[in-house]
This record gives C-alpha cells, sequence and structure tokens, in this order.
C-alpha cells in the first residue's frame, strides 16, 4: 500500500478520516508561520500541528528536533480524535518535509495507518478543492500511545551503519561538504555517510516523483545496498524522514537517526569529514 495519496482521493475520503496540517518552515523568523497559514485557509477539518512542539522536544542534547515526549503524541491524537482504528492523513504547504516528520512521529508512536498528502496544501487548491478557515473541536480521541513502534538509531548506531551499511545524508550537496551551514554551528558530515539530497526526490510541483525507483538507482549505483542496511539522516531529523517516506513508496526498509547532524556535532570527540564524496 503507497503511503501517500492524492487530492482527489483525499477529497473522496475525507469524511472518514483524519486529517493533520503541519505547516512549518525551518528558516523563517515568524514562529507563528504555519499557524498563521492555517488560520487563513486549510483542508477542512484539519487540525492544526505545531511541528516544533508536537512532533518533536525542545532542542538539547539530543540535536534541535528530539523525538517528542509521547505524552505529547499521546494528547495530539486524543485532541484529533485518533483511535486505534483511525486513518490519518497528514499534509504540509507543498513538498511533504514537514508531513514526513509526522508520519514517522505518529507511526513510531504506533498508529497504524497514516499517509501522507503528495503535493500538499499546494495540491489540494491546485484541484480547486474547498477550504476552511474553521477550527474543528476537540474529538476527544482515546489512542494510546506506544512509543518505539519504528527503530531508531543512535550515534553509535549512526557510525556503525556508515562502516557496515548505507547511511545518507539527505541534506543538499553544499551542507554535506561542508561548503556552507546555515543552521548548526559545526559543517560537514558523518565520515563514510554518503550524500543523497531528498530535494532529488521531488518534482517541481511538490510531489514525489514517478521515477523513485530510478532516483534510488543512482543513490546505490557501485554499492552493495541489496543487502546492506539502510539508515539516514539530515540535520535534526526532519527532511530525512522526507526520504525515508520516499524509501518506503519502493519498499526499502531503512532507520532513522532522529538526532542527524545536529546531535552528533555535540559531542566534539565525534570525528566531522567535509569535502563531496570520495570518486
Amino acid at each position: 500500500m503507497s503511503h501517500l495519496l492524492s487530492a482527489a482521493d483525499l477529497a473522496h475520503e475525507i469524511e472518514d478520516v483524519v486529517v493533520l496540517d503541519v505547516r512549518w518552515a525551518l528558516t523563517t523568523a515568524n514562529t507563528r508561520a504555519g499557524r498563521a497559514d492555517y488560520e487563513a485557509g486549510h483542508v477542512p477539518g484539519a487540525f492544526f500541528v505545531d511541528l516544533d512542539t508536537e512532533l518533536a522536544a525542545p532542542a538539547g542534547d539530543g540535536g534541535r528536533h528530539p523525538l517528542p515526549d509521547p505524552a505529547v503524541v499521546q494528547a495530539l491524537a486524543r485532541r484529533a480524535g485518533i483511535t486505534a482504528r483511525s486513518r490519518v492523513v497528514v499534509y504540509d504547504a507543498k513538498e511533504s518535509y514537514a508531513a514526513a516528520r509526522a508520519w514517522w512521529v505518529l507511526r513510531w508512536a504506533g498508529v497504524p495507518d497514516v499517509r501522507v498528502l503528495d503535493g500538499g496544501y499546494a495540491a489540494w487548491l491546485a484541484a480547486g478543492l474547498p477550504v476552511s478557515t474553521q477550527e474543528p473541536a476537540d474529538r476527544h480521541g482515546d489512542f494510546e500511545v506506544r512509543p518505539g513502534q519504528l527503530p531508531t538509531l543512535d550515534a553509535a548506531g549512526a557510525a556503525r551503519l556508515a562502516r557496515e551499511g548505507l547511511l545518507l545524508d539527505a541534506r543538499a550537496p553544499e551542507r554535506y561538504a561542508g561548503e556552507t551551514e546555515p543552521i548548526d554551528p559545526v559543517a560537514g558530515h558523518v565520515p563514510g555517510s554518503v550524500n543523497s539530497p531528498t530535494a532529488a526526490w521531488l518534482a517541481e510541483d511538490g510531489t514525489f516523483r514517478r521515477d523513485l525507483g530510478a532516483v534510488w538507482r543512482r543513490v546505490v549505483d557501485g554499492r552493495n545496498a541489496g543487502t546492506a542496511p539502510v539508515g539516514v539522516y539530515c540535520g535534526s531529523g526532519v527532511t530525512a524522514a522526507h526520504e525515508m517516506l520516499a524509501l518506503a513508496e519502493l519498499g526499502v526498509d531503512a532507520v532513522l537517526y532522529p538526532g542527524s547532524w545536529s546531535e552528533w556535532i555535540r559531542d566534539p570527540s565525534r570525528p566531522v569529514v567535509t569535502g563531496p564524496e570520495p570518486g
């Protein structure tokens, strides 16, 4: 089963699913940007979810977006009326970076059926579908969070996977190479990791490319990825979830390093490499 659905499919199912709006921007100075976008218009019946406070714990030793407190996720799930039988659809503005974080976190917390609106709110608008400015009331769901339903990597596990498997760095090539670092205090990448920019998995309209298999073949070209375990990291575990979603569409089992680069560099004894991939 695909983890993605189209705007037309969501419109057809909207009475039977829980919809979550996860619009968010990493670089915005306005911390209310996502909420303001939601208030200006959203998919009818959608609940707003704040990525920074409901899908992540406060920044600290675990990086900029550590895994959230399970109690916070449970409060979110219950507010939206999620039950063990719910089908949940998440979306963001367009590219599904934030939506993928919600998709991963909710499944990690035990929500069994979570899908992403491919192309986000932009796809909904492009399809000419109705919007709403009304915020739904608390639905008092009864979902019991069971954290840990998806495996994760810590720093040691990421280092081991870079040596023994395939550790993908989902950031842009210039950040991977350490040529620029607009967010974190140290530039570079985990030794042995392979750069696989998550933007490469997207079409121009923000939907996932239809030739994901071709993208994957380019990533693993010349590498023993058929049997090697796969892990993914980025700056803080958000865009890495987007690459996890692309891999899931291909049936590739991968493990997320939630702390990612922002956690890796918290310990100055961990090695840092700069420059492009050799060869």
